[in-house]
């Protein structure tokens, strides 16, 4: 238990959603440390915690931490993790939903052997199915909802873990890219909507991998072989890759905000770059939402990509008008004295030379609160810009995810409680332009479908989400 503490009604009731990367490596000799690398290509996908579980021989090792990934593995640590197959996740957690004990991959031992698990994705049903499985006696380790699907497994009937795995995930419902490491096999399933990326690569020498990207694959030196198909199981075993679609597909809902600003802008997606659809996506902002401007600036480094595409389409010069520390940990201390807007000025700074005296376009890919976009404008004006316009590379966020991205309650969600024209009051900017939704999905890939839920409110798989049975006091 690591020491980790929890209360009952944690138990039964914390719903964290999770934005998380996920590895599996299989038959390579440093297995755990290309884990680590694959986990640190991927960090921007969670930033709380992190883990390793490596199979050396028939005995499973782990290591996990809270924090970065290089904060976590150091030298001494990978030593911890010897073996030829490894899986990881970085993690990243609502409110409630962080600590120790919920720091992937989870392990597990069962009649056939034991089980490990990283899981990328949310459940909409967890809660029902923790309570059912409490009620017949199972233990929880941790309060997130991947544990679920441990029980699930453990409590088959079927005679081996592909099978197993099966039969858990036929009685689960949302998002989910799920890597499993046994003593025999490295698998990989993706949810039958496709809500969450997960590809394949192979190394020159014959192993295998998995992950949530296919930056992390450059940086191991994998060859990207295909990504996984929603609704898809891949089992690596010694004899290769063998595939199967055991459950019924539906239509497709790959997460579209994937494309707007999770994924990497050097990954490949469903055959496509994120950084030429971030680009597109911009051209088709600057159509929608043209501006008369002097100059284009992004947010870095989520809005380069869009800004790019504006500045290219509008013919208005692009500049780097605002950079970025990137060497900004998880915390820092904060000087005494008030100082305003510290936490966005310790992580952007105006270039003046660029902005002063000119009408200025802020590209950024979204609004959630509308704080920070508030505290960037002001700089921009402080910066001496004669007008700013801020862009959107989006549509509104009007509703929460419930498939495995954070955000805020609807509540919290300036977009799900004002108009354009609000929001633009809100922010002090001179104008105010959002790529709509049909602009959006004109300026991606033609996947097969996407969840927009985010911004339209349709959610393709039930957000209900049941609540458990309260115990009854005797």
């Amino acid at each position: 238990m690591n020491g980790c503490t929890f209360t009952p009604e944690e138990l039964r009731h914390d719903k964290p959603r999770e934005e998380c990367g996920v590895v599996g490596i299989y038959n390579h000799t440093e297995a755990g440390n290309l884990a680590y690398l694959t986990l640190y290509a991927q960090q921007h996908r969670g930033q709380e915690g992190a883990g390793i579980v490596t199979l050396n021989g028939s005995e499973f090792h782990a290591v996990k931490g809270q924090g970065l990934v290089p904060d976590i593995f150091n030298h001494a640590r990978l030593q911890e993790l010897p073996g030829n197959y490894a899986i990881g996740h970085n993690r990243y957690s609502t409110a409630g939903g962080a600590g120790l004990k919920n720091v992937q991959p989870l392990v597990a031992g069962s009649a056939l052997g034991t089980i490990a698990m990283a899981h990328n994705g949310n459940l909409t049903n967890a809660d029902l199915l923790r309570t059912r499985l409490i009620d017949e006696g199972a233990i929880f380790q941790s309060t997130i909802d991947s544990e679920v699907i441990l029980h699930l497994i453990a409590r088959s009937r079927e005679r081996s873990f592909p099978r197993r795995i099966i039969d858990a995930l036929a009685q689960v419902k949302g998002g989910f890219s799920l890597i499993f490491l046994t003593e025999n096999s490295l698998v990989g399933v993706r949810d039958p909507h496709g809500f969450r990326p997960l590809s394949l690569g192979r190394f020159v020498d014959g192993g295998y991998v998995l992950a949530s990207e296919t930056c992390a694959f450059d940086l191991i030196g994998a060859r990207f072989v295909r990504d996984i198909r929603p609704g898809e199981m891949v089992e690596i075993t010694r004899e290769g890759v063998s595939t199967c679609m055991p459950f019924q597909l539906h239509e497709g809902a790959f997460c579209i905000f994937e494309y707007v600003y999770f994924s990497r802008v050097d990954s490949v997606i469903g055959g496509h770059s994120v950084w030429m659809v971030r680009k597109n996506q911009g051209r088709f902002l600057a159509k929608e939402s043209p501006a008369e401007a002097d100059v284009v600036i992004p947010v870095p480094d989520s809005g380069v990509a869009t800004a790019m595409g504006f500045a290219e389409e509008s013919g208005i010069p692009y500049e780097m008008g605002l950079i970025r520390n990137h060497y900004v940990g998880r915390t820092f201390i904060e000087p005494q004295s008030s100082i305003r807007h510290f936490g966005v000025k310790i992580k952007l700074n105006p270039v003046r030379e660029v902005i002063e005296g000119k009408r200025v376009v802020v590209v950024d890919d979204s609004i959630v609160r509308g704080t920070t976009s508030r505290k960037i404008v002001e700089m921009v004006r402080k910066a001496g810009a004669a007008e700013v316009h801020m862009r959107i590379g989006s549509p509104k966020i009007i509703s929460p995810c419930f498939y495995g991205i954070d955000t805020p309650t609807r509540e919290e969600l300036i977009g799900s409680s004002k108009n354009a024209e609000e929001i633009r009051a809100y922010l002090s900017a001179d104008s105010l332009g959002y790529l709509s939704e049909e602009g959006l999905l004109a300026a991606s890939p033609k996947l097969g479908g996407y969840c927009t839920a985010c911004f339209s409110g349709r959610y393709p798989v039930s957000v209900a989400f049941d609540q458990p049975r309260q115990p009854q006091l005797f």
